[in-house]
């Protein structure tokens, strides 16, 4: 919409504002009444006026550019990792939310049932341990009761009142209880080896029941509802929508004359239209690196056919903590950068905010 019809459409508003007050105004006794109202009506639009060309007219200073934006967020999506029904939503759209609150709860009969049977196999593997430990007991008392006899019949046999072939049954008798103590602890490091493929298992499963409840990755607003209670939701599938108001930046798009002496951190300022009494602070933390054609809603059809560098104006952080319950995204407005650093934001651009 051109300067002169913006102009045009205001002060129609203006009229037509006035010939609706004009019968009740009538009403009163006091004239006067008339007189204040048609004053302030023609004050408005003359400060309207005035705003357009100020802001959308040709009248920046040098210096300064100036173009049409809108307010965004980063956005989070909350999804379910695995399968199962949506058993609760605690929050609904709108919601201020803080990170690590519980926003939703997915059960999964399925990976309970699990993880009662992994618990059993742990119970299982940890008795099959105290098995092991047991017959390495009894192993080893054979082991010293056979070496003690082993020692006593070389003995005997040297003096002849023990036969080679019981001192050999001695002999086979040691390495048997020797053998038999190297294949008990074998079991024991096998059942060591099957309580922790089963603990293992009971960790798994719990992570993933761990990740059924639905926690806020960071402090945000509830922009959007997916899913309801009762509903089967799929892995991968969103639940839930947050934008995160710490990161709150206007896109803007420029040409190659204005982007070229850009540099982040440089200062740049936010005036939004519902309230275009303000003058929001932020800095420049994104400059394309390559040009692209603007969208749609961004600029008329005209500048659409040039090529732009979009540009991302941050909201100063301190600014989004104070008045955080206010910030709205989607929201169109303006945006000024300092093409010269040496320029001085006039007067209508110093920081103004709500008191």
């Amino acid at each position: 919409m051109s300067r002169k019809r913006i102009i045009r459409s205001v002060l129609l508003v203006g009229v037509a504002l006035t010939v609706i007050a004009l019968p009740t105004l009538g009403s009163f006794a006091n004239p006067a009444a008339t007189t204040s109202f048609l004053n302030f009506t023609t004050d408005a639009a003359t400060k309207i006026h005035a705003l357009i060309d100020r802001w959308r007219g040709e009248s920046t200073p040098a210096g300064i550019a100036k173009t049409n934006g809108r307010i965004e967020a980063t956005q989070i999506d909350v999804a379910a990792k695995y399968p199962g029904r949506l058993e609760e939503v605690a929050v609904k759209e709108g919601d201020e939310v803080s990170a690590g609150q519980v926003l939703a709860r997915i059960s999964s009969p399925e990976y309970e049932a699990q993880l009662r049977g992994a618990q059993s196999q742990v119970m299982k593997a940890k008795q099959g341990l105290a098995e092991a430990d047991a017959q390495i007991a009894r192993w080893k008392s054979e082991v010293t009761l056979a070496t003690a006899d082993l020692a006593r019949g070389r003995d005997l046999v040297e003096k002849g009142w023990l036969t080679r072939q019981a001192f050999d049954q001695r002999v086979a008798k040691t390495e048997t209880a020797a053998a038999g103590l190297r294949a008990a602890e074998a079991e024991r490091e096998q059942a060591e080896f099957a309580i922790k493929t089963a603990q293992s298992d009971v960790e798994r499963i719990q992570a993933v029941l761990a990740d059924l409840v639905l926690v806020a990755p960071r402090s945000g607003r509830v922009q959007y509802q997916i899913a309801h209670t009762g509903e089967v939701v799929a892995a991968g599938s969103r639940i839930l929508t947050i934008l995160d108001l710490s990161d709150v930046y206007m896109t803007i798009y420029l040409p190659a004359a204005q982007a070229g002496p850009l540099a982040l951190g440089d200062d740049a300022r936010i005036i939004i239209d519902p309230l275009p009494q303000f003058v929001v602070p932020s800095t420049i933390s994104f400059v394309a690196a390559d040009a692209q054609f603007t969208p749609k809603y961004v600029e008329t059809t005209e500048e659409r056919q040039k090529l732009m560098f979009r540009i991302k104006l941050q909201v100063d952080p301190k600014v989004l903590t104070t008045y955080q319950s206010q910030v709205k995204t989607g929201v169109r407005g303006m945006g000024f950068v300092r093409t010269n650093l040496a320029a001085a934001w006039p007067e209508d651009l110093a920081v103004k905010l709500p008191q």
